[in-house]
């Protein structure tokens, strides 16, 4: 059974920086993309970056481009989301889910958001002065 736990959340203030980790353990395939995402209390949950384990290929949110990096070990099958320039509109539970893909977002849209599965317990992230 494929299991995701992120950590890494905290208390940033605005500007500040903060870099979450996903830990995967379980996994049956060799290819997957590990896409993180948070949820806001009363909104959507929004996709914010993905990572493709056949290259690295990434995939980013307009709200978080240029702010956000994404990057995985494979030997320790953990992702890192580097996140930036935080402001008090990236509070939220970040989550880490995981779906089957053999392709590149270099080329590809990746999987569809619906594919994702195993989402872990989230970790609380709050931008605050």
């Amino acid at each position: 059974q494929v299991q995701l736990v992120a950590s890494g959340g905290g208390l940033v203030q605005p500007g500040g920086s903060l870099r979450l980790s996903c830990a995967a353990s379980g996994f049956t395939l060799d290819h997957y993309a590990i896409g993180w995402f948070r949820q806001a209390p009363g909104k959507e949950r929004e996709g914010l970056s993905f990572i493709s384990s056949i290259d690295g290929s990434t995939k980013y949110g307009n709200s978080v481009k240029g702010r956000f990096t994404v990057s995985i070990d494979n030997a320790k099958k953990t992702v890192y989301l580097q996140m930036n320039s935080l402001m008090p509109d990236d509070t939220a539970t970040y989550f880490c889910a995981t779906a089957p893909y053999s392709g590149s977002y270099a080329v590809g849209l990746g999987p569809a958001l619906a594919d994702f599965r195993s989402w872990g317990q989230g970790t609380q992230v709050t931008v605050s002065s």
